[in-house]
């Protein structure tokens, strides 16, 4: 029965649901739009505040001593997958539309998530200590590489890319962090107390983007470009890109011999994308017109990477029992 629930669409994803559709059917406008930006824009800044507080300078040295493993997440992330998505979008290009194959493109250079791999990495008894530091290591570098990399990439697709937005990136993800790292003796303690509300932070940042971007989109015509049919085919290309990034990530562990608790880390932190790091990033990298069509990928591959990794998380957890 507990696979059983892991496997329904989770609750968040109900929710994002629902704010796309109120997004569509009462966007946000004029003031009211500026507002929920700027709101959403404070919200992006004090979750990446909280992550900075979080981090343990001594998890950060523990985590690095497993330096094969960590190279090969972040090789396997930043390299791999944006090759994989830069090999699709060249082969639907005229199939589906360029706000989405720029979307799967975005999706490819994502940081890893901070909350799914570590908790599916300890249900297969991986190592969660390094699951922990690839996760703080690729969002931290992603927030330079992952625009960087996608004007690079997309520009071979779709024509020179603006880095317009890479400074506000930076002021609004980069920025928050360092001072989280600095503050972090003071402000720990207030933020261990109120874990739970912390905790919110994640997904009401998303939930904000979310809105802020599909109200964008929805005013310039996202549902008129973008059918149902499309959506479909969508759905498929993503869930084939997510077996293919499972596969490639659980055979690269094998050809690098690791143990089984590295192997399970490397699965599920290589494989996984950030739906947290990349609604916000969206929002702020791409102009109003493509911001909600861009997360359509992201928002689709989170959903499945989640169903997908409580099937293989349990066979792990049950074959390492028999082993031990």
């Amino acid at each position: 029965m507990t696979l059983l629930r892991r496997l329904i669409p989770d609750r968040f994803i109900m929710i994002l649901m629902a704010t796309l559709i109120i997004a569509t059917l009462l966007p946000a406008s004029g003031t009211a739009l500026t507002v929920v930006g700027w709101l959403s824009n404070a919200a992006i800044f004090l979750l990446f505040f909280l992550h900075g507080a979080r981090l343990s300078p001594q998890a950060v040295i523990d985590g690095a001593k497993r330096w094969r493993l960590q190279a090969a997440i972040l090789a396997f992330g930043y390299l791999a997958l944006p090759v994989a998505t830069l090999a699709i979008s060249h082969a639907l290009a005229g199939w589906m539309s360029p706000e989405l194959l720029m979307g799967l493109i975005f999706l490819g250079v994502l940081p890893t998530t901070v909350q799914s791999s570590i908790a599916y990495a300890s249900i297969a008894r991986g190592n969660v200590a390094a699951a922990v530091i690839a996760a703080a290591a690729s969002n931290l570098i992603g927030v330079v590489l992952t625009p960087l990399l996608f004007a690079a990439i997309a520009s071979t697709t779709f024509g020179a890319v603006s880095l317009s937005g890479v400074g506000r990136i930076a002021l609004l993800l980069l920025l928050p962090f360092a001072l989280g790292q600095l503050l972090r003796t003071r402000v720990l303690p207030t933020v261990q107390r109120h874990a739970k509300i912390a905790g919110m932070m994640d997904k009401l940042t998303i939930v904000l983007a979310v809105y802020v971007a599909f109200s964008d989109a929805a005013t310039q015509g996202l549902w008129q470009r973008v059918s149902a049919a499309e959506l479909g085919a969508l759905a498929l290309v993503v869930l084939a890109l997510l077996l293919l990034a499972f596969a490639a990530a659980w055979g690269l562990g094998a050809a690098m011999r690791l143990d089984p608790a590295d192997r399970a880390t490397m699965l599920f932190s290589g494989a996984h994308k950030s739906l947290a790091t990349g609604a916000p990033m969206a929002r702020i990298l791409f102009p109003p017109t493509v911001a909600g069509a861009v997360i359509l990928p992201l928002m689709l591959y989170h959903q499945l990477q989640l169903m997908l990794s409580a099937v293989i998380a349990a066979r792990l957890a049950d074959d390492n029992e028999r082993i031990t």
